[in-house]
C-alpha cells in the first residue's frame, strides 16, 4: 500500500527541545545511528537525496554532501515518516487515519533550523564524526598541553577543526571537559591522564560542541552537564546564568553570558588567581584567533555587547577557542587592515605552525586586541577603511555595531571565494 503524502503548511517545533523529553527521543529508534529498529508496516523508502526511510532494518547510506544544508538542496529534505517521530506536530495523524506509513511533506525550513531544531542536525553531526575519525585518526592538529602550578589545560582536536578541552586539577585528579563533541577522543584523553571527569562545560547547543554530552555523562555517573538553560543543550543537568561559578578542586570557573551566536551562548573563564597563573577563556564560538562567530540568534548589537564582555578581561588571559580557524581569519584581517604589522607577524607564525599541522592555540587577549578586526571596531583606522557612514558618532555603540555587521558580511564573502 502506498503511503499518503500530505502538506504541512505551518510547522511549529515543540517547546520541549532541550529537555528530558527531547533527550529520550534522541535515544529512540528514529535517532539511533545504527538504525536497527524493525520497519513499520507498509513503510516505503523515500528515495530522495538527503532523506531516509526511518523504518528500514538495515543501515541506510548516510552520505551527505557538503551542500547538505544549502538552501536550494534543503528543499528536498521534506518527507519524513511521522509514525516514527513521537514529537511531530501531528503525532496522532497516522494513527487516526489508520495508515502506518503516512508521510508529511512540509515546507523546507531554513538550513540553520534544520541543523538546530530537527533530527537531521543530529544525523549530520554523526556523519561529520565518522568522516573526521576516518580522515584524522590522531586528530586534525598536534596540540600541546599547558601546565600552571598544578592546573593543566589539555586541548583535544576533534571533528575536522573543533577543539574540546580538559581542564585538570592535577593534585585532586579531577577534570572538567569543555565542549566534548567526540566522546571517544575525550574519553581516551581522560584515561591517558588518569583523572575523574566530574563536569562538562557546554558553551552552546550546536552538535559539534554538545554531541558527546550523552555518552560521557552516562559513562561517568557523577558527571554534571553545565550550560545555559536558554540554549536547549542536550543532557543539561545544571543550568548556569551569567557570573555563576563552577568549583572543581582548585578550579574556579566562571560562566559569562555571551549571546549572539546562539541565544544562550556561554563562555567559561578559568580564574588564574588560585594557582597563580594566567586566566584562561574557553570561548566556544564567540571568539576565535583573529575572528568571531556568526550571529545566528541575535543582532549585531547583541554580538558587540558579548565581545565587549571579553574585551573587559586582562591582556594576559589565554584564549582557547572552539575551532582552528587561525590562518583563514588572519587572511581576512589582512584584507581589512593590510598594514597591521601585528597581524603580519602572527600570520607568519601561524603559517609555520600549520605547515606542521600544529595547533595555534592559545593566543592571548592582548594579542587579539592588536589584530582581530572584530575586537577593533572602536579603531578609527578600521572605521575609515570600511567606508563612509561608519565613523565616530554620538551613538558610538550603534556605529560600532554597524561596523561589526559589515565586517561579518565581508568575512562571509571572503570565506566563500
Amino acid at each position: 500500500m502506498a503511503s499518503k503524502l500530505v502538506t504541512l503548511k505551518s510547522y511549529k517545533w515543540p517547546e520541549e527541545v532541550g529537555n528530558k523529553s527531547f533527550h529520550k527521543e534522541l535515544e529512540s529508534e528514529v535517532l539511533r545511528s545504527e538504525f536497527t529498529s524493525s520497519p513499520p508496516q507498509n513503510s516505503e523508502s523515500l528515495g530522495l537525496p538527503g532523506t531516509w526511510d526511518l523504518g528500514v532494518s538495515q543501515p541506510p547510506n548516510l552520505e551527505i554532501s557538503d551542500s547538505f544544508f544549502g538552501i536550494q538542496y534543503s528543499s528536498k529534505l521534506s518527507c519524513v515518516c511521522i509514525s516514527r517521530l513521537p514529537w511531530n506536530p501531528l503525532p496522532k495523524f497516522a494513527e487516526q487515519k489508520g495508515v502506518p506509513g503516512v508521510r508529511v511533506q512540509e515546507p523546507a525550513p531554513p538550513r540553520y533550523s534544520l541543523y538546530t531544531r530537527t533530527w537531521l542536525g543530529y544525523l549530520f553531526y554523526r556523519q561529520q564524526l565518522r568522516r573526521a575519525r576516518n580522515r584524522y585518526p590522531k586528530g586534525h592538529s598536534r596540540t600541546q598541553p599547558r601546565l600552571f602550578n598544578g592546573v593543566k589545560v589539555l586541548p583535544i582536536p576533534v571533528l575536522s577543526d573543533n577543539y574540546s578541552y580538559l581542564i585538570i586539577d592535577t593534585q585532586a585528579r579531577l577534570a572538567v571537559a569543555v565542549d566534548p563533541s567526540d566522546p571517544q577522543a575525550v574519553q581516551a584523553s581522560i584515561e591517558k591522564e588518569g583523572v575523574t571527569l566530574v563536569g562538562i562545560l557546554c558553551t552552546h547547543k550546536h552538535w559539534d560542541h554538545s554531541g558527546g554530552n550523552r555518552d560521557l555523562s552516562r559513562r561517568h555517573q557523577e558527571c554534571r552537564v553545565y550550560g545555559s538553560p536558554e540554549d536547549g543543550i542536550p543532557y543539561l543537568t545544571h543550568p548556569l546564568c551569567h557570573q555563576d561559578v563552577v568549583s572543581v578542586g582548585r578550579l574556579q570557573i566562571r560562566a559569562l553570558a555571551t549571546p549572539g551566536h546562539t541565544q544562550g551562548h556561554l563562555v567559561y573563564l578559568l580564574d588564574g588567581e588560585p594557582y597563580k597563573g594566567p586566566s584562561c577563556l574557553f570561548s566556544g564560538d564567540l571568539l576565535f584567533l583573529s575572528g568571531c562567530g556568526r550571529t545566528f540568534e541575535g543582532t549585531a548589537e547583541t554580538m558587540l555587547s558579548s565581545l565587549d564582555t571579553v574585551l573587559g578581561l586582562g591582556d594576559d588571559t589565554l584564549l582557547w577557542p572552539g575551532h582552528e580557524y587561525a590562518e583563514e581569519n588572519l587572511g581576512f584581517a589582512g584584507v581589512v587592515e593590510p598594514e597591521n604589522l601585528a597581524r603580519e607577524r602572527k600570520m607568519q607564525w601561524v603559517q609555520r605552525q600549520r605547515m606542521e599541522r600544529k595547533s595555534t592555540c592559545p593566543s592571548t587577549l592582548g594579542e587579539e586586541r592588536s589584530y582581530n578586526p572584530f575586537l577593533r571596531t572602536h579603531c578609527l583606522v578600521l572605521q575609515e577603511a570600511l567606508g563612509p557612514g561608519l565613523g565616530p558618532s554620538e551613538d558610538d555603540g550603534y556605529s560600532r555595531a554597524q561596523l561589526l555587521e559589515k565586517l561579518r558580511r565581508l568575512k562571509d564573502l571572503h570565506k566563500s571565494k
